[in-house]
Formats: structure tokens, sequence, C-alpha cells
């Protein structure tokens, strides 16, 4: 079916059609502009006063450079092979597999673009609020998604044009709002602030909660990276953007979470109310509407290749459509935002062992396979060893429940989670793959 206007975009799962449109300026912009992010900044108000500043900081920096290196690599994989994220888990988990990740995949996606809508909706509504005494939040969550909702159903293009111009917004205003409570207001002092648990944070949950921050955006690597220029442009532009973004977030929202304590104010879930204290609610505002503009968009074009994958006929603009409009109503689903802490740690349990089987597939077992013929139904491309890396998965996903929900382990889940699932898989395929069905894949390897 052809679309139905020129406005929309007409991207496929199809490698051929994703061109190559990312430079290294792009890539970078892409990945700093997704990270700059309100979400972001919560995660770093949540560390403090329950961590040290400095302890908080560097958790935030040494989490980051390591849960982005996944990131990376999924990236590289739709980078080298043109495919999108759920489907190169064709590979790895067979087609029915895939199809049941990408349900979740598309689920999680739409509950990330809920809560950013949300946070969008209630600084926007604060901004206008100031300026002109006229309150709306459901009005203005309505208005910011609905915002999302016409980029998005530009397609990749459109997505990397608006991430790079809000990208460069949200960095002159975040470096506005940092120089401006350093003039106003003794950062030093947090350096001598006292630890108190307020939020139940232990530096394993810390550092758990930031590296599933990183690992939550595995899911969509792909999706973007498969446009980029090179594998070098892939590597670099998304591990820097990533990285440098974690730090500059996570630290404003750790030093508004500690400053407003240090000057008696009171903490809540928006930042904007909070630098509202400060003198700083209109930046702040600003900060976090473009930050809805570079996340959200990303996270429902996600949702809809999801989508895609599970019905591949489908045309692009019909599950963009639907998911923006499912995700308008859920923004306003009360209690929502309360659920935010909770909702990193089942991302990190549902999506970490999902891609470290796929990252073990392709680098460790091999890349034969991994080509354009995932796309076609007729042929069963899913490897012999399918039902291991289900198992596999399922095995991940209920250690990673336990120690998130029953029994948190004082070092933290997701990084442990992503090894042993990857070890099982590839010693589950090491023992129950017969070693002629091994060289002959070597062989088809190097053939390709």
């Amino acid at each position: 079916m052809s679309k139905p206007s020129s406005f929309f975009g007409q991207d496929t799962l199809s490698p051929n059609e994703a061109g190559h449109s990312l430079g290294s300026i792009g890539t970078f912009a892409l990945w700093f502009g997704a990270n700059i992010v309100v979400t972001t900044i919560l995660t770093g108000m949540l560390l403090v006063p329950d961590l040290r500043f400095t302890t908080a900081i560097t958790t935030v920096l040494i989490g980051s450079l390591i849960g982005a290196i996944p990131l990376l690599l999924v990236g590289l994989m739709g980078q080298r092979t043109g495919l999108p994220s759920m489907a190169l888990t064709r590979r790895a988990y067979g087609p029915f597999g895939s199809q049941l990740i990408s349900v979740v995949n598309m689920g999680v996606l739409i509950a990330w673009s809920c809560i950013q809508a949300l946070l969008a909706g209630m600084s926007l509504d604060y901004a206008i609020e100031t300026t002109t005494g006229y309150s709306n939040l459901p009005l203005f969550v309505i208005l910011c998604e609905t915002v999302v909702v016409l980029i998005v159903l530009r397609g990749h293009l459109g997505i990397e044009l608006v991430e790079r111009w809000a990208a460069l917004a949200m960095a002159a205003l975040t470096v506005i709002v940092l120089y401006q409570l350093n003039q106003h207001y003794d950062v030093s002092t947090l350096f001598e602030m006292p630890v108190e648990s307020r939020n139940g944070i232990t530096l394993g949950i810390a550092f758990d909660i930031v590296i599933a921050t990183a690992f939550s955006w595995m899911s969509s690597a792909a999706d973007y990276n498969r446009n980029c220029k090179s594998p070098k442009v892939a590597i670099w532009g998304t591990y820097f953007g990533y990285i440098v973004a974690a730090i500059v977030a996570m630290g404003l929202g750790a030093t508004i979470s500690g400053l407003s304590i240090m000057y008696g104010m009171e903490q809540t879930y928006d930042p904007t109310r909070l630098l509202a204290d400060f003198g700083f609610g209109l930046p702040a505002a600003l900060v976090i509407f473009f930050s809805v503009m570079t996340t959200n968009v990303m996270a429902v074009y996600s949702a809809t290749l999801s989508c895609m994958n599970i019905k591949p006929n489908m045309s692009f603009w019909k599950p963009a459509l639907i998911i923006g409009l499912v995700t308008i109503f859920g923004a306003l689903i009360p209690g929502i935002l309360d659920q935010f802490q909770n909702f990193l740690l089942v991302v990190g349990a549902l999506f970490i062992p999902a891609f470290s089987v796929m990252i073990v597939d392709y680098y460790l077992v091999g890349k034969e396979g991994y080509t354009a013929k995932l796309l076609d139904a007729t042929h069963q491309l899913g490897r012999p060893t399918a039902k291991i890396a289900i198992g596999a998965y399922i095995i991940g996903a209920a250690l990673a429940a336990y120690w998130t929900l029953i029994a948190p382990p004082s070092f933290g889940a997701s990084l442990p989670v992503f090894i042993i699932t990857g070890g099982l898989y590839w010693l589950g395929v090491t023992l129950f793959t017969r070693p002629s069905n091994a060289i002959a894949a070597a062989q088809e390897e190097r053939s390709l």
C-alpha cells in the first residue's frame, strides 16, 4: 500500500532503504540528545543524598563507561547489516522468538514514552503557568506527544534533522543552568554533604540503575546506527555521545538534588520545579521540552519498527500513528511516574539477557546468516540453537527479576545478568552443537 501523503516517511526493515545518512557529528548528536533527557536527570537525582556526591558522580562515570559498550556493539551490528534491532534477533532466537521479544520491546518503549510525555507536559505546563497563569497539564501532555508523533511520521531522516538542532539547544541551555547554579550557590558544599537514606539507594543499586539506563538503549541502537556511514562512526559517535550526555545529565540531577536539600527546598520528581526555586524554571522547562523532542521520538520510532517486525508488510506510518496515540493516553494514567525507578530496573531485567544472547551470537558464535534474508518469512534462518537462546534468556530474565525485586545483591544485578546469560548461551551452543556443524559454520563465515 502506498503512503497517503508525501509527509509520511517510508522507512522499512530492509537494509537497502536504510541509507547511510549519519556522519560522526550526526551520530554523536543523536546519542547525546537521546540522553540529555529528564529521565536521565531523574536518575542522577535518585543517587543523592543516599550516596556521597563524589561517589554518585564516580558511579555514573564507571557505570556509563561499562554500560555503553554493549550499546555500541548492538549499534555496530546494525551498521554492518543494515538491519534494525528486532530484525537482528531473528537469527539467534528464530522467527517466533524474535516476535515475542518484539512484543515485549514495543510494550516497554511505549511505557518509556508515556513517562517522558508526562514529564515534558509537566515542564511545559509550568513554563506556561509562570508566564501566563494558565495551567492545563493534560492539554500540554497531549501537545508534547503530538509533536513527537509528527516528527516520527517523517521517518529517520526527519528524526536525525531534529536531533541535531535539539541536541545543540539542550547543550546550550544545560551550560546556562550549570553556570547560573555555580554563580548563585556554593556548589562546593556538595562535597561535604552528609549521606542520608531517602530513596533506598545503595551503591550496588546505584550502579545497577546507571548500567540499566545504558542497557535500556540496546533494543534501539541498531535502529539508528544502521544509518551510520562507517563502523568507526557507529562506534565512537555512539560511545562518546552517550557517555558525555550521561555524565552531564546525571551530574545535573545529582547537583540539583543535593543543592535542594542543602538549601532546605522540597525534593520532587519534577526537576523544573526544583530549578524554579533556584530561579531557573524557564530554562529548565526548555531543556526538558527539547529532551522529549530528542528521546521520545526515538522511543516511538523504535516501537514502530518492533511492530513492523511482528507484521513486516505493515506500512510504516500506520503503527507510528497508532503507537503515538496510545502513548498520549498512557501518559495520562494516574500515578505512572511513581513507578519510574522500578521501571528502570524492569527494563534491565527484560533486555539485558535478551541482547546479551544476541551479542554473543553475532560476535562469538558467528556472523553467518545476518543478511537481508532474515526478513524473508519463507526462509527460517534462525539458528538450530534457537531453543538454547530462548532458554538462556528465560534463565537470565528470571535471575534478573529475582535479584531486582526479591534479593538485590550488593554488587548490582545488571552486569552479572549480562555476563551469566551470554555465558549460558555460549556454553549451550558449545556443548550441544556438533563439531561438524561448527566447522561448516566457520567456513561459511570466512566465505562471506
